[in-house]
């Protein structure tokens, strides 16, 4: 029997809730290892017990380690060995416990472990230090690499920095893979300080660099499903037979009233559809119809079940990996111009000054009049009366209604503290191969905002009826920022000029962000209020959404891509139907975090995809140079995001040889001891192209200065001097960017499926 073998054998044993510990001998005899067999399993113990993973008492007896008095957080392994763990809970870096690279035991990046403090601060500003002494939960065990053989043996060097050595894999050739295929593989033996990580090969993706294997490589890497089981497909196809467009039984029949919907021009999947109507009072009646989707997937189906467990559709620069089936996302229950859809509409009612003064909700069917994408509604909007190609005076009309009303509701939702951040954002153009060719802004003009208001107005209306029947739905909750955190935000404004008395009032930040909008210093404060803020989460909690300055809100409108909104949808229409929802709170609390995560990991897999196929680009662009804005400010250096492109690398403080430079966290700021010379968040710095490894997702940048010849494009970027010692304790984990809370809170993104 293999040490693999006996360590999965002995793990086993020991962690059956009636085992009582027992000696080495004993352990043996009771997991019945013959005499043959003994020195493996005696040698596997030890190893195991000098891993941590069992612990021996005074008296030898055996046991798992006792979790007593430790701390349980999540694990972040740096390229070099080391890690931190934060635990659960916390924010600040100086809780984050720092883990010596022979006490991180087999824990790899995002596993959740128990660890134990061997050391307290020594200083301000310090970490304490400790080891893990139990993995509690994997993250994962799927990882994805390029496999290359060696002295008689297959390997794969995992992609990423979780890993430094290779993984064994077995003979070589397994499973047919080809020296630089891109390859699956599960972990079977996690490497660590005293073992080697031993895997094998579950599937060849393709050659690295072959068209389509990068995003192969992610969905496997971060195991998203992206096939559907025929006994799903099978549900499907079973409710597309028995749909019937003309038979709309007791819904209410709007297809007869003018209805139209805006979306990006490569959309196929339609899930929102609108109607306004103006009165004589000056009165506006808006409805916001969106595609009933739990029309089509009943609650505990197979089809129902493996929309759970996708939580999201994923949107990725080349594909969509829907949440639904498309014979439902695409047909069933997309809203497409001139086909009667059932909807579940909310039926809004605004005074002139934007007030809302009556809701109903209902159950309906429509029939869409128009489909506009964005740029033919804008066109619209700007010259209602000029002649536009297939758009009838009547449409035209309502559409320019629809911008004046938006920008009333726009104005209000400001009014009351509504933040918005001044976020340019760059996409990425792929060609027919799914390379990067180039990269334009993302346009969010008024056609953008009109549509973003609707939903913010219905997300909202529905939320507080639910909350108003006591309800338990799923909110979406973007808890207020920490008291600290925005202190030292109004700390960082101030060293800028900007005055903040009041830090935690929205209009103050409100008024902060729009003094500086289009001004010099506007991404410092941008970017600086954007790491203030909590990212927003699925919750059955009412604790309000902080930056729409809303008490109470859901996600209502996009139920073909996101599975919360399709449980908002079923309690909405039980209320509809006069009966009492039924809602388990502690289901909730698990499903909120489910969906969270499943909606973490889609986002994930956005950016890590958009990362490989610039920086594939870039590998042909070493030596050139590009304007960059400072994201992220360290005792190590800094961090540039491209302006052109949307990605972003690290400026070493080995490459500031100007002078020595020390970090003053509350401004964000790196400054020269000598010169005073400044690297502040949201600045802008010129940066040249020095080093790419993609399979790492490492991007070295170099700052341009005026008396330094420039690189020729190919040439062998110059390697780092040793880092000058920093009187810090042990080096903080690098920040890979920030997420924006406000992201999938407002008009969702639709993209072409191929």
């Amino acid at each position: 029997m293999s040490q693999t073998d006996f360590e999965t054998r002995i793990l086993k044993a020991v962690s059956q809730p009636d085992y009582k510990p027992l000696t080495l001998k004993a352990l043996g005899r009771f997991m019945g290892v013959d005499a043959d067999a003994y020195p493996e399993f005696r040698s596997t113990a030890k190893w195991l017990i000098k891993d941590g993973q069992l612990e021996i008492a005074k008296d030898k007896r055996l046991s798992k380690p006792n979790t007593k008095g430790t701390v349980t957080g999540i694990y972040r392994r740096n390229a070099k060995g080391f890690g931190f763990v934060k635990p659960h809970g916390t924010t600040e870096r100086t809780d984050q416990i720092f883990i010596p690279p022979d006490a991180g035991r087999d824990a790899s990046s995002g596993d959740e472990v128990a660890v134990r403090i061997v050391k307290k601060p020594k200083g301000p500003g310090m970490n304490p230090e400790g080891r893990i002494v139990q993995v509690l939960a994997r993250a994962s065990g799927a990882f994805v690499g390029t496999y290359f053989e060696q002295s008689g043996a297959g390997f794969v060097r995992i992609d990423g920095t979780t890993f430094n050595d290779p993984i064994y894999v077995g003979d070589p050739g397994a499973k047919g893979a080809k020296p630089g295929d891109k390859v699956a593989l599960e972990m079977v033996r996690y490497p660590s300080p005293y073992v080697d990580g031993e895997g094998v090969i579950t599937e060849i993706l393709g050659p690295r660099g072959a068209p389509g294997v990068d995003t192969l490589a992610v969905i496997r890497a971060l195991n998203i499903p992206d096939v559907f089981d025929d006994v799903v497909l099978d549900e499907a196809r079973r409710q597309a037979k028995l749909f019937k467009q003309d038979e709309i039984g007791e819904r209410l029949d709007l297809r007869e009233v003018l209805t139209v919907t805006i979306d990006p021009a490569t959309a196929r999947d339609f899930d929102d559809a609108i109607t306004l109507e103006r009165d004589e009072r000056g009165y506006w009646s808006l409805g916001v119809h969106i595609a009933d989707v739990s029309h089509f997937v009943e609650s505990g189906s197979e089809l129902d079940q493996s929309a759970k467990r996708r939580g999201t559709s994923v949107y990725l620069p080349d594909r969509v990996i829907p949440m639904l089936p498309e014979i439902i996302s695409n047909s069933l229950a997309s809203l497409q111009a001139g086909h009667v859809r059932y909807t579940v509409s909310a039926l809004l009612e605004f005074n002139a000054e934007g007030v809302r003064t009556g809701m109903s909700f209902a159950r309906s069917a429509i029939r869409v009049d128009h489909r506009f994408s964005y740029e033919e509604a804008f066109a619209v909007m700007k010259a209602p009366d000029e002649a536009h190609e297939g758009v009838t005076p009547e449409v035209a009309k309502m559409v320019s209604q629809m911008l004046e009303l938006a920008m009333i509701m726009r104005r209000r939702r400001f009014d009351r503290g509504a933040l918005e951040l001044s976020m340019p954002e760059v996409e990425i153009d792929l060609g027919d191969q799914g390379q990067v060719v180039g990269a334009h802004l993302a346009s969010h003009d008024e056609s953008h905002q009109v549509i973003e208001e609707f939903m913010l107005a219905a997300n909202e209306a529905v939320a507080s009826h639910l909350t108003a029947n006591h309800v338990g739905f799923l909110r979406r909750g973007h808890a207020d920022p920490d008291p600290l955190k925005l202190r030292e935000f109004a700390e960082f404004v101030g060293s800028l000029g900007i005055k903040i008395d009041k830090p935690q009032s929205r209009f103050e930040l409100q008024r902060v962000l729009s003094e500086t909008t289009g001004k010099p210093e506007e991404h410092a404060v941008h970017y600086g209020l954007l790491r203030s803020l909590k990212q927003a989460v699925y919750t059955p909690e009412p604790e309000g959404h902080f930056a729409l300055a809303s008490e109470d809100y859901c996600h209502f409108t996009s139920p073909i891509r996101r599975y919360p909104d399709l449980q908002v949808h079923r309690q909405l229409t039980t209320l509809i139907a006069g009966k009492k929802p039924k809602s388990n709170h502690d289901e909730l609390v698990v499903l909120a975090e489910h969906c969270t995560k499943t909606e973490r990991r889609a986002e994930t897999a956005e950016r890590e995809l958009i990362k490989i196929k610039l920086l594939t680009y870039l590998e042909t662009r070493i030596g050139e140079t590009f304007q960059a804005v400072v994201i992220g400010v360290e005792d190590f250096g800094f961090f540039g995001r491209l302006v052109e492109l949307p990605v972003e690398g690290l400026i070493h403080i080995t490459n500031l040889d100007d002078d020595y430079y020390y970090l003053e966290s509350e401004t964000h700021t790196l400054i020269g001891r000598r010169g005073g010379r400044r690297y502040r968040l949201g600045d802008k710095v010129e940066v040249r192209i020095a080093h790419i490894d993609v399979d790492r997702r490492i991007l070295d940048l170099a700052l341009v200065k005026p008396d330094a010849p420039p690189i020729e494009a190919g040439a062998e970027p110059m390697r780092p001097r040793a880092p000058r010692p920093v009187p810090r304790g042990p080096k903080k984990p690098a920040r890979k960017g920030v997420a924006n809370p406000l992201k999938g809170d407002d008009k969702k993104k639709k993209r072409r499926k191929r």
